[in-house]
This record gives structure tokens, C-alpha cells and sequence, in this order.
């Protein structure tokens, strides 16, 4: 029994990550397929481990003034939606009418 997994970069690159899921001795099918998915996970870990660090230094080398402002196109695009906003944590926001005003 094995599992695997395939990952598609960026670049339509295609990698393959498989482990066979045979544990020491006489396991029984679950405990190979537990021994096997942890296998998974640490090679997963080691696969991406350098992409995630290379990501990481790739957002500390950009702009500290974009990360701190942000995307203007989302700023307007929030301002034109305030009305659209409703409470649905509290109260209507409507008055109630008073008996003189109905």
C-alpha cells in the first residue's frame, strides 16, 4: 500500500511525493496506513519547507509603506459598500414608530 501525492508549481511543474506504507514487522493495515501518513507529513514538511521560507523572504523584502497602507482599489471599493452593511448582532437599527406617528 502507498500513498501519494502530486504538486503543481507555479510553472505547471508537476512533482510527485510518495510513500510506501509498510511499517516494522506484522502491523495490521491501519497501524502501515498511521505509519504511512506520518511518513507523508514529514515529506510533505520537507518539500515545501524551502518554498515557505522563500516566500517568507520574498514579503519582508517588499515595501513596509504597500504592506502598512494596503490595496487602494479595496479602500473605495469599502466605502462604497458601507450602507450595504447590516447589524445582525443587535437590535434593528430602525426606530420603532410611536403611536402618534402612525
Amino acid at each position: 500500500m502507498s500513498l501519494v501525492g502530486e504538486y503543481v508549481g507555479p510553472d505547471g511543474e508537476r512533482r510527485e511525493l510518495r510513500v510506501l506504507c509498510e511499517a516494522c514487522g506484522d502491523a495490521d493495515p491501519l497501524q502501515k496506513l498511521l505509519w504511512g501518513v506520518t511518513q507523508m507529513k514529514e515529506l510533505v514538511n520537507q518539500f515545501f519547507d524551502p518554498l515557505v521560507q522563500r516566500e517568507a523572504k520574498g514579503r519582508v523584502t517588499t515595501d513596509p509603506e504597500e504592506t502598512l497602507e494596503g490595496n487602494d482599489e479595496d479602500d473605495a471599493e469599502d466605502e462604497n459598500n458601507l450602507d450595504k452593511r447590516t447589524n445582525s448582532d443587535g437590535p434593528s437599527a430602525k426606530r420603532p414608530k410611536t403611536p402618534s406617528e402612525q
